[in-house]
């Protein structure tokens, strides 16, 4: 595992405003227990004893940010987001290079509040396989359909070695931000960091996380994460 507390800067994309799960503020900020999702997302983060800073993204009119108690923590760097995901992330790699360009990125979703330091830990030994870097992900386990435009099945796609991608995603600042850099330059369509990387021919690795890693996307994904930050207690 990293032994340097100064070599790992999480980054956490929170400019979002789109979607509002029914609600009248972003889904980041839904009260989950006694706190938001983005608070749960922060404290798994800023009480990690290897992660030295994090740098969130933040949406250039947010109006909750401000109330939360993290926002005032010493760890906490705060940057203007953009209008897509991968903007933000670069906002805040563009920053996190100012505070130690050899350090690496965990670049994590603001709605996934369930993450576990376990599966952190993992992800930073990791390393020494994969030094190109590497992402959580879950093995797909149930059957996979393709369908038409008309929502009818065209066929059954082998699920052997499906995966699906979580969050976070590690690798080094300055190699993620050059490649997401020239990949939006490009007009690629990129949908998480290690995309972006496989773009520049990289091949990330793949670590297997836990699904209880959920991202809060449905309304009823917030009990589910309820549920499992309630037994992991």
């Amino acid at each position: 595992m990293q032994n340097n507390s100064d070599s790992i800067i999480a980054i956490v994309p929170a400019a979002g405003i789109g979607s509002r799960m029914a609600a009248d503020k972003p889904k980041q900020y839904l009260q989950l227990g006694q706190q938001t999702i983005l608070a749960h997302t922060l404290d798994v983060l800023i009480s990690h004893p290897l992660i030295s800073q994090v740098v969130i993204a933040l949406h250039p009119q947010d109006q909750y940010f401000q109330h939360l108690a993290q926002a005032q923590h010493p760890k906490l760097v705060q940057v203007i987001g953009g209008g897509e995901r991968a903007d933000s992330v670069l906002a805040a790699l563009n920053m996190a290079k100012t505070i130690n360009p050899s350090a690496w990125a965990l670049v994590h979703d603001a709605a996934r509040p369930c993450l576990c330091h376990s599966d952190i830990d993992k992800l930073l030994k990791s390393q020494s396989r994969f030094p190109q870097g590497a992402i959580l992900a879950a093995p797909v386990r149930d059957t996979m359909k393709r369908s038409d435009a008309n929502g009818l099945i065209t066929d059954t796609v082998e699920r052997a070695l499906l995966w699906h991608a979580l969050t976070p995603q590690y690798f080094p600042i300055d190699t993620l931000q050059a490649n997401l850099t020239n990949a939006l330059k490009a007009k690629v369509n990129i949908t998480d960091e290690a995309s972006a990387m496989e773009w520049a021919g990289v091949m990330p690795g793949l670590v297997t996380g836990r699904v209880d890693n959920i991202k809060v996307t449905h309304p009823d994904d917030l009990q589910l994460a309820q549920l499992f930050m309630s037994q992991a207690q």
